[in-house]
């Protein structure tokens, strides 16, 4: 029998990239499989300072949505061209390398947590890009 729900996925909000993360999510055959949390940056806005008032937010809701749907897996999905890495960059100069860089450092910083709560469970990161280009982190 096929497991109804297998993974929470954390993506953000914009729109540009909805079309991305669904097409994304129907390739890997995990269309009605998994439960969905959207937030402005996706892993940035649960990790970054600046958007510290959201972070117990996101935790609160994953704790939920492993309780009531058996979550075996996280899968955060960030992209390119991001507003909330525009924020958190601040006044530094934007570019891929800068924006590389926060979104690394949401990945390791949200990765670190999510294993200590939860060791016995999974998590993938990943970097889409405009052009619908899906890389691993």
């Amino acid at each position: 029998m096929k497991k109804k729900y297998q993974a929470l996925v954390l993506s953000c909000i914009d729109p540009r990239f909805q079309p991305i993360v669904f097409n994304y999510l129907k390739k890997r055959k995990l269309t009605g499989r998994y439960s969905s949390f959207t937030i402005a940056g996706s892993s940035i806005g649960v990790t970054a300072f600046k958007f510290k008032k959201w972070h117990k937010t996101f935790w609160d809701n994953l704790e939920t949505s492993i309780k009531l749907h058996k979550i075996k897996k996280l899968i955060v999905i960030n992209h390119r061209d991001c507003g909330a890495a525009k924020i958190v960059n601040g006044k530094k100069k934007f570019d891929s390398f800068n924006e590389t860089k926060i979104h690394k450092n949401s990945f390791t910083k949200i990765k670190n947590k999510f294993k200590n709560k939860y060791p016995n469970l999974k998590i993938e990161t990943i970097l889409a890009s405009l052009n619908k280009r899906v890389e691993k982190f």
